[in-house]
């Protein structure tokens, strides 16, 4: 079952850091890393990897043996381009990134 993260407001290399850990584990002790996570993608990413159970509940799969079988972290297009006040009068351009998150739950063998 697949879960897709559009447009989620933070750099891809964070979000990275995140998905690595969770990344073919079982969905259940996924759940439990990321439920006590201290950083700012966890509550995100828990919520895409509930979504993905969801989605497999309603497909009338077993969800005790899905494994996170690919999570891929991309990033979500062009970045905003923002300006923050310099010396002397100028302004330094800044960009803020966005990432897209793709999850695919799978069968244990």
């Amino acid at each position: 079952m697949k879960a897709f993260l559009k447009n989620y407001t933070q750099s891809p290399r964070k979000v990275r850091l995140v998905a690595d850990l969770i990344r073919g584990k079982d969905a259940q002790h996924a759940r439990a890393v990321l439920s006590f996570m201290d950083k700012k993608a966890a509550p995100a990413l828990k919520k895409l990897l509930e979504s993905a159970l969801a989605n497999a509940e309603y497909a009338k799969k077993s969800t005790e043996n899905l494994i996170v079988k690919e999570i891929r972290v991309d990033s979500a297009g062009g970045a905003l381009r923002r300006f923050r006040p310099r010396a002397f009068g100028r302004a330094a351009p800044f960009r803020r990134h966005s990432s897209k998150v793709t999850l695919q739950l799978g069968e244990k063998e």
